[in-house]
């Protein structure tokens, strides 16, 4: 039986029955009405205190530390109210029963006997916050809330039950309910289940995958059975969660069970390699089974070699970013002597200083080691030794070296890449088998890593003559509009005298600049760039062109290379400027351009540079455009990440796999893909060499190894604009003919504007509109320039861009009439100037407007006026126009109905009633619009008509507000206000005990009255004012 479109209540009921029938939990009800629901049920949790036996007195101070950590008090946020819960549900609550008697240990969840424990649900949990919302359903442990879910029908993408989760988590919402959870979810029977914690953007959901079959007719059902069941959900809890420097995560599933068939090596004392591919979260993985080893082995310590001087550092500030304090040791002689003491119990050593040759730097570490070891020398504990990117880090010597010091200890390797088909019988025999893999393609398919898109570029061919170097800017531009593509030559005519000269340098200069102006996330500053040269004196080149142009200022060199007196001593010869001489010139010019002083002054301040450029790069990309590198930052877990890898270097094997992998971390919503340019043509594309990516620079890894790391750019571009094309018409196939503009706003919004409910019920869909044809006008533009290459036919080429352009139109036209345009500018992130480039730049202004203000708030601005600024689609139909402004007056009417209920009544009713007469044709179209403008002012300005309809003493929002709904009462109105005002203490919403203060006041001054207490609470925590 088909489930599509099915309502959220049939897929709720199945979930709820799945909890009990198959994973055990009690039903606790429907809370929809009941009051005070709370993340700590007290009563529950009393009760199953008092089964284990546990006194009155510790049950009551164990609640009450619990209540007073889950409390969001002064200058507190969620992240450290839910940290302090973490602590005391995973490490119990330390309590006395009496004065003078001993601290005792009290336990809120038997974590070894998960059976022992009371796991229960509840379904429509009204909680009230700022403003009252219901979560679907809640699990409770020992009564305290523990996991979220939001369902959604299967029509119903499931990013709006994690964007409600997200929602609820803010401090106008139901924030304090959720100091207690530990797992927050949303599903669908189509999608399934997507799992985070708090504050977990909604690009970094997880999905859950485990290679057993699906028992269930939903794929929902199946990840709940696996992820909720009470054994794994305890597990989860307790063993994979992390505080990691001010983000809560937990892990993805090749993390679990990466560890968990660590724990099973362990316990046989087996060692092996864990290979997850670059960027699914090696670091963290380390850090779980580094935690389970401490606490479920005698004796236990860890130590972890690494080679390089960052990822020592890496390694120190990870474990310390989730408080564990790890120990660095100094040299050889400090390890030994370390390992001589028990503690501590975590320690990092590095092995080979950075740019050191393997060979030279093992010997030398090995020499150390053995120099430096005391007689009868015993490493204390039972040690565990985690070889970082073990690929590299462990020759046979090496190994053989630290086996013969550590005889007793267990080595466990780590890497992100692939091992090498020379190498791998090595490492197996040096580690042991593979005891977990999770494979690029794996982690592509389950959107922890980006897709890569590669081109090779044949520069020296192409731009050797002033002919064919306008041939090359005319084809890069051909899919611009007209506007963009006359801007943009005005900028290449003054590029050209730059550059004027062939070498090859320039040409990739020249290249590189026009896609700065031409491809997505580049143009817009969004995403930025990186360049590996061949050398350092490559860099400075290249750097020195990129200075005279608009990328000076926003460009900068990244290297090894310090400037130094004494790497010119000797090189001044008369003759010109050697590349030494160059080379520091360059740098220094550089380093005094950044930090504005001179030279001999800036010189010294390279790391400092680095480490401000960095920062720029990652989070400033639009001021530092674009990175220069030789080696640095082409590895490691801070290496930045960015969209564009443009490589004029000979790389092959780990070094290219990393270096590429720089480009697949997700970096923002709009970065649908990693790009790779290869000026070298490591993979022989242009010599029609190859089919795949397994040969060439890749050759040393075996093809499975590397499966679906490298797609050609071309090729996947047209599949990517032919699926958003049809993801696109299917969306729009239901809307009824001839689909001219009104049949689209019927559709997306409402047929009829007095539905007080459809405009709401109908936002999925127009937000499944907005990111569809967004990511057809990304796929578009990735293309525009390049649609004959890519296959298609001048025709069809057109007719593309006519139809990308009508959905544009559409999407806009929607986005107006149903007021969305302010809250949807966080689903389209630089939309705008692909629209600009590639589309209508003529319009751009008009319809930007709508962006920054909103319609209505246009129309009191600007009056009616403001509808000439409409789309054609929208104002040459008078029908159309006024639903679209009945659409947005609704809009505002809902959104603003918590802060003065009566009054947006009043306004919901004039506004149907103006409906009436229009459809009835009682008055005029101008008439008609008359009133609207008035209708406008007074709700979006109601202070502007407030001065006749109000006694003068009622002078602000919130007295008004008061007025309106306590039955226009002036007197008690002022009196609650003055109350409120003299009562609420900073950070009072949310805080429950700073609200029931609030809440007593309230009482005190209405008790002759009959009013609802807890109604007027809830109507002044919407005031701005008293927040």
């Amino acid at each position: 039986m088909s489930t599509v479109g099915q309502v959220e209540r049939i897929t709720q009921n199945r979930v709820v029955r799945l909890f009990q029938d198959v994973l055990g939990y009690t039903y606790l009800g429907n809370w929809e009405t009941r009051d005070h629901n709370r993340n700590i049920e007290a009563g529950l949790l009393t009760q199953w205190l008092k089964q284990r036996g546990i006194a009155d007195t510790l049950i009551t101070r164990t609640l009450r530390e619990l209540g007073q950590a889950a409390a969001l008090g002064e200058g507190q946020n969620l992240y450290d109210a839910n940290k302090a819960v973490y602590r005391l549900l995973r490490y119990g609550v330390k309590v006395k029963e009496g004065t003078g008697q001993q601290n005792q240990t009290i336990w809120l969840i038997d974590w070894e006997h998960p059976e022992n424990n009371s796991f229960a649900i509840a379904e429509e949990v009204t909680v009230k916050g700022e403003n009252k919302k219901r979560p679907d359903l809640v699990l409770y442990v020992n009564g305290i809330a523990l996991g979220i879910l939001e369902l959604k029908r299967s029509s119903v993408s499931i990013g709006e039950g994690i964007r409600q989760n997200l929602d609820n988590q803010k401090k106008e919402f139901i924030r304090p309910f959720f100091t207690t959870m530990q797992l927050v979810m949303a599903g669908n029977d189509t999608q399934g289940l997507r799992y985070g914690t708090i504050e977990t953007p909604e690009k970094y959901y997880l999905q859950w995958k485990e290679a057993i079959p699906n028992p269930f007719d939903s794929p929902l059902d199946h990840h709940l059975s696996l992820l909720c069941n009470k054994a794994r959900f305890l597990e989860l809890i307790h063993d994979f969660i992390v505080f990691d420097a001010g983000t809560k995560k937990t892990c993805r599933h090749n993390q679990y069970f990466g560890v968990k068939a660590a724990q099973s090596h362990i316990q046989r004392r087996e060692g092996g390699i864990i290979w997850h591919t670059q960027g699914s979260g090696k670091s963290l993985t380390m850090v779980w089974l580094a935690k389970w080893i401490r606490e479920n082995l005698t004796d236990a310590r860890v130590l972890i070699i690494t080679d390089r001087t960052e990822l020592d550092e890496q390694i120190e500030g990870i474990f310390k970013g989730v408080e564990e304090d790890i120990y660095r040791t100094q040299s050889g002689a400090d390890l030994l002597n370390t390992l001589a003491q028990p503690i501590p119990w975590l320690l990092c050593s590095l092995v080979h200083k950075f740019g050191a040759s393997e060979g030279e730097s093992t010997d030398q570490f090995i020499q150390d080691l053995q120099a430096g070891l005391p007689k009868n020398f015993t490493p204390k504990g039972n040690l565990y030794v985690f070889v970082d990117e073990c690929h590299r880090t462990q020759s046979s010597k090496l190994h053989a070296a630290m086996k013969s010091i550590l005889p007793q200890a267990l080595f466990i390797g780590f890497t992100g890449t692939p091992l090498l088909k020379k190498d791998k019988q090595k490492s197996i025999e040096v580690f042991g088998s593979y005891i977990h893999t999770y494979k690029f393609d794996e982690a592509v398919a389950d959107g922890v890593v980006l897709d890569l898109r590669y081109e090779a570029r044949d520069i020296d061919q192409h731009l050797t003559s002033q002919q064919k170097v306008d041939q090359w800017f005319e084809a890069k531009t051909r899919g611009l509009s007209n506007l963009a593509k006359t801007q943009l030559k005005q900028k290449w005519g003054t590029l050209q005298k730059v550059l004027s000269s062939q070498s090859r340098l320039e040409q990739i200069c020249k290249d590189i600049l026009l896609d700065m102006e031409t491809r997505p996330r580049l143009m817009d500053g969004r995403g930025n760039a990186m360049l590996v040269c061949a050398s350092i004196y490559q860099a400075c080149k290249i750097y020195e062109l990129f200075s005279h142009t608009d990328l000076a200022g926003k460009c900068a060199i990244i290297t090894s290379y310090k400037p130094s007196p004494a790497d010119i001593k000797g090189e001044d010869s008369g003759e010109g400027l050697t590349e030494k001489l160059n080379q520091y010139a360059i740098y220094r010019r550089m380093l005094a351009d950044f930090f504005s002083e001179p030279d001999d002054k800036a010189m010294y301040r390279v790391e400092e540079f680095e480490q401000k450029v960095k920062e720029r790069f990652i989070n400033e990309p639009g001021q530092m455009r674009l990175l220069i590198v030789v080696d640095k930052l082409l590895t490691g877990f801070d290496a930045p990440s960015a969209t564009y890898l443009y490589i004029d270097k000979q790389m092959r094997d780990h070094g290219l796999f990393q270096a590429i992998c720089r480009v697949n971390r997700l970096d923002g919503d709009d970065k649908e893909y990693g790009y790779i340019v290869d000026y070298k043509d490591l993979f022989r594309r242009l010599e029609g060499a190859i089919t795949d990516y397994t040969s060439g620079a890749l050759d040393g890894y075996d093809q499975e190894d590397v499966a679906g790391l490298l797609t050609d750019r071309l090729e996947q571009a047209r599949d990517r604009l032919e699926e958003t094309r049809e993801t696109v018409k299917a969306l729009c196939e239901p809307v009824l003919r001839p689909r001219d503009t009104r049949d689209y706003l019927h559709y997306f919004c409402t047929p009829d504007t007095t539905d007080k409910v459809a405009l709401a019920n109908n936002e999925p869909k127009r937000v499944a509109l907005y990111q569809s044809v967004a990511a057809l006008l990304r796929a578009y533009a990735n293309l525009a320039n390049e649609m004959e290459a890519a296959g298609y036919s001048p025709t069809e080429a057109q007719e593309i861009k006519a139809e990308v352009t009508r959905y544009s139109q559409i999407r806009d036209e929607v986005k107006i009439a149903s007021g969305d345009y302010l809250d949807m500018k966080r689903y389209e992130p630089a939309m705008r100037h692909l629209l600009d480039s590639y589309i209508r730049a003529d319009e751009s202004v008009v319809v930007s407007e709508f962006e920054d203000l909103g319609l209505i708030e246009l129309i009191v601005k600007n009056g009616l006026g403001a509808l000439n600024q409409l789309p054609t689609g929208l104002k040459n139909d008078p029908t159309t126009m006024a639903e679209t402004i009945e659409n947005n007056i609704r809009k505002i009417i809902i959104d603003e109905n918590p802060v003065n209920p009566k009054y947006y009544e009043r306004m919901s009713e004039l506004l149907d009633a103006l409906i009436e007469e229009r459809r009835q044709q009682a008055i005029d179209y101008q008439e008609y619009l008359e009133k609207v403008k008035q209708l406008a002012l007074q709700v979006k300005q109601p202070a502007a008509t407030a001065q006749s309809a109000y006694p003068p003493a009622l002078d602000t929002a919130a007295k008004r507000s008061l007025y309106d709904n306590l039955g226009q009462n002036e007197a008690l109105a002022l009196r609650i206000d003055t109350a409120v005002r003299y009562t609420k203490k900073e950070g009072w919403i949310g805080n429950r005990f700073k609200e029931r203060e609030v809440a007593r006041v309230i009482r005190e001054e209405a008790a002759s009255y009959n009013v609802n207490v807890d109604d007027i609470l809830e109507l002044v925590k919407n005031q701005r004012e008293y927040q």
